[in-house]
C-alpha cells in the first residue's frame, strides 16, 4: 500500500513540476524511465507480497537476490534522471513571470534532497535491514509502521525524499523569496540529518 501511494504521490508531483521545464524531450525520456521502473519495481514487490515473501533485503535464493540487486539498479537510474531534471530546472533561467522565486527554489531544492535522501536507501540496502539495534519487524506506529523501539532509517528516507513537496509547497504559499527559501532548504536538511544520526544511534523517532 505504502509503495503504491508513493509512486502515485512522485509521478503526480514530477508530472506538475515538468510542465515548467522547456526541454519537453527531456521530460518526455524522464517520462518513460520512471513508468519502466517503477512498473518492475511494483511487480516484484507485489508479486512477493502476494506470496508471502519479502521484496526487500530478500536474498535466500539465487533469484530473489537477483531481483532485489535489479530493483537497486532500477531505483538508482531513476534516481540520477532525477537529479538531471533538477539540473535542468537550475540550468533554466526563464519561467512564467508570476511564479514566486521561493517556489522555483523549492523545486530545485526538493529534488536535490529528494536525490540525496533516495540514495539513503542504499544504506538500508547494504545492510539488509531498516532497523538499527534489533531486528525488523518490532512494534511499529500506525499505518507508517516506523519501529518503536529500534533505530529505524526509514524515517530519514520519508522527510527527506518528500523534501519534493513540502519545499515547493512552502516556496509558493510562505516563503516567496530565494533566501527565506534557502534557510528553509538548510533547516529541513539538519533535520533529516539529525533524525538520520537518531536512528543510527539505535534509538526510534517517538
Amino acid at each position: 500500500m505504502k509503495f503504491f501511494i508513493s509512486i502515485a504521490a512522485l509521478a503526480f508531483t514530477m508530472g506538475w513540476y515538468m510542465v515548467y521545464l522547456k526541454n519537453q524531450k527531456a521530460v518526455s525520456a524522464y517520462s518513460w524511465v520512471m513508468i519502466l521502473t517503477m512498473i518492475f519495481e511494483i511487480c516484484v514487490v507485489v508479486w512477493q507480497a502476494a506470496n508471502g515473501r519479502l521484496s526487500h533485503f530478500n536474498i535466500s535464493t539465487p533469484l530473489y537476490s537477483m531481483l532485489f540487486s535489479l530493483m537497486g539498479i532500477a531505483i538508482t537510474v531513476f534516481t540520477l534522471w532525477t537529479l538531471y531534471i533538477g539540473i535542468l530546472f537550475c540550468k533554466q533561467k526563464d519561467f512564467p513571470p508570476l511564479l514566486p522565486q521561493g517556489y522555483i527554489w523549492g523545486i530545485r531544492m526538493g529534488i536535490l534532497l529528494f536525490v540525496i535522501f533516495a540514495f539513503e536507501g542504499g544504506h538500508m540496502a547494504a545492510q539488509l535491514a531498516h532497523s538499527i539495534g534489533g531486528p525488523d519487524g518490532s512494534d511499529g506506529i500506525l499505518v507508517l509502521n516506523w519501529s518503536k523501539v529500534y533505530g529505524d532509517l526509514r524515517v530519514t528516507h520519508f522527510f527527506g525524499m518528500h523534501a519534493l513537496q513540502v519545499l515547493p509547497i512552502a516556496g509558493f504559499y510562505l516563503l516567496k523569496s530565494k533566501n527565506q527559501l534557502l534557510v528553509f532548504s538548510i533547516a529541513w536538511l539538519c533535520f533529516t540529518a539529525l533524525i538520520y544520526w537518531q536512528a543510527l544511534k539505535g534509538f526510534p523517532l517517538f
